[in-house]
């Protein structure tokens, strides 16, 4: 379970190019395997992130609506691009540029695998203020509606760019 005392810092950790974040989870979510790169950068010892959900590093920072955009992806069995923020057991940070995708077995969706590699610096501030104003979207309504506020504020966004959002982190 993710703690709930965890105070976000301004106290970024970078990765480095050669350094891959993997990480797999069974449908539910729930954390079945993680490297060493992981278990530095979170913070938690793996025994802390093995059936643990895995939000125990998401960031405030990172809209509801992304991942929920995320989710949608994955259970359709499509791969899933993005920016996103996560929070340190200290309650530090890193960006990541993740790929996520379905595994399966027995021809259905058994678990995803996630890759996190190194953003491109130059993509964080457009990703950083977009993620900004999808976030005061959703704490501008009732909880329930929080995902849709911020989908449309992300969809204006891609809209007046004429992109989805796998096109546009593909191309920041």
């Amino acid at each position: 379970m993710k703690p709930r005392n965890i105070v976000p810092t301004a106290i970024e950790r970078v990765m480095k190019p050669d350094e891959y974040i993997i990480s797999t989870t069974d449908t539910g979510g729930r954390i079945t395997s993680v490297n060493d790169v992981f278990v530095d950068y979170s913070g938690y010892a793996q025994k802390e992130l093995l059936r643990s959900q895995h939000n125990i590093v998401r960031h405030p920072d990172t809209p509801r609506s992304i991942f929920w955009l995320a989710w949608e992806t994955l259970k359709e069995g499509g791969d899933f691009y993005g920016y996103l923020k996560n929070m340190s057991k200290d309650g530090g940070y890193y960006w990541v540029f993740a790929h996520i995708q379905p595994e399966y077995g027995g021809g259905e969706i058994v678990g995803y695998r996630s890759v996190r590699r190194v953003p491109r610096r130059e993509a964080l501030g457009t990703i950083a203020a977009l993620y900004r104003d999808v976030r005061a979207a959703e704490r501008t309504v009732p909880a329930k509606q929080a995902i849709p506020a911020g989908l449309a504020v992300l969809s204006q966004f891609l809209a007046q760019r004429g992109q989805s959002y796998e096109q546009m982190v593909a191309r920041l």
